[in-house]
């Protein structure tokens, strides 16, 4: 099989790898779509230990929809054919493979396979293409259910990339009332538009005029500011949280899922006469991968919208390098 391995800092090397061996509990899957993930970026272009655990030498990539290709004598839950996305975290039966697994690989070894834990059956209603977006659409969907939405709320996300998008929209199915998006990409905020939401250039526009039109007003310790109840950072640039201390309202909650290693100082008082919240995300649970699935076949959304790039596998430095260009693309992927 064709694989991917991670050579270092921007290098990447297309190898032919044995096909792996299928044991008695095991569940071997085929590619069909990855997607890349801003980790992959992120250890592309700076090296290791900048992303998830990804080791020189080693297959990558995590974000992928698959078909089964064959099963072991033992297996009883899936059957040859059929389209499965494996769940990273469990997928290897090691969390620290969350980011590892293979996707960029033609094959992928599921040990030990259970249905609903590492492996998920996907609807067939649920486009190829549009299912391998479902694993970063779970951390959107987490974060957004970290934001504890309530009907009728406003919410602002930073950050128009997958996940933002994927938040925002999220934030929308659990009855949030208006969204804005925020970001410094034409072409992703446009795309966002296109797909139904408000949007903010915060390079060329005054965000806090811009969100009280869009809101409304609400008072916060120094007055009148913005109706939003959630900020979502998705971008993870530190002058979100300045932004949130600054212009959120009373009882207003600020939900971090970017990766960011900086460290901030907070105003504890402020907090705590502001009565607001600061909540951290990562990863995500079944309950995601269930509330994705569910977004993805309702059609409230086009969300193939998101994806402006389709690579082979033999191109994944170019692929890699394209989904690096915010200005660029959106949602890169690899088909097989």
């Amino acid at each position: 099989m064709k694989a991917a391995i991670y050579k270092g800092k921007e290098d990447v090397e297309i190898q032919e790898l044995p096909l792996p061996e299928c044991g008695d509990d095991d569940v071997l899957i085929q590619n069909i779509y990855s997607s890349i993930c801003g980790t992959d970026v992120a250890v592309y272009k700076y090296g290791p230990e900048t992303g998830h655990r990804i080791t020189v030498g080693s297959e990558f990539g995590h974000e992928t929809i698959s078909r089964v290709a064959a099963v072991g004598k033992n297996v009883k839950e899936f059957s040859v054919g059929e389209r499965v996305y494996p769940y990273p975290r469990y997928a290897k039966n090691d969390t620290k493979r969350a980011g590892t697994i293979g996707g960029f690989s033609e094959y992928i070894l599921v040990p030990q396979a259970k249905k609903n834990h590492s492996l998920y059956e996907v609807p067939e209603t649920i486009p190829d293409r549009l299912a391998c977006l479902i694993e970063p659409f779970t951390v959107g969907c987490r974060a957004a259910r970290r934001g504890q939405p309530k009907a009728g709320e406003n919410a602002i996300v930073f950050g128009c990339g997958t996940i933002g998008l994927a938040a925002a929209i999220a934030l929308k199915f659990f009855g949030a009332a208006k969204v804005m998006i925020c970001d410094l990409s034409d072409l992703r905020l446009n795309i966002a538009k296109e797909i139904g939401f408000a949007v903010c250039n915060t390079a060329k526009e005054n965000f806090e005029e811009k969100a009280v039109s869009y809101f409304g007003e609400a008072p916060s310790l120094s007055g009148q500011t913005m109706d939003a109840d959630i900020f979502l950072d998705a971008a993870g640039d530190e002058s979100i949280l300045e932004t949130f201390m600054k212009h959120g309202k009373i009882g207003s909650r600020f939900v971090s899922v970017a990766v960011s290693k900086s460290k901030r100082s907070l105003d504890l008082l402020h907090l705590t006469y502001a009565q607001k919240s600061i909540i951290g995300s990562g990863g995500y649970f079944p309950e995601d991968v269930r509330d994705v699935m569910t977004i993805m076949q309702s059609g409230r959304w086009d969300l193939e919208k998101m994806i402006t790039h389709e690579f082979s596998i033999d191109e994944i430095d170019r692929a890699i390098q394209t989904a690096a260009d915010s200005d660029r693309a959106l949602n890169v992927t690899i088909k097989f």
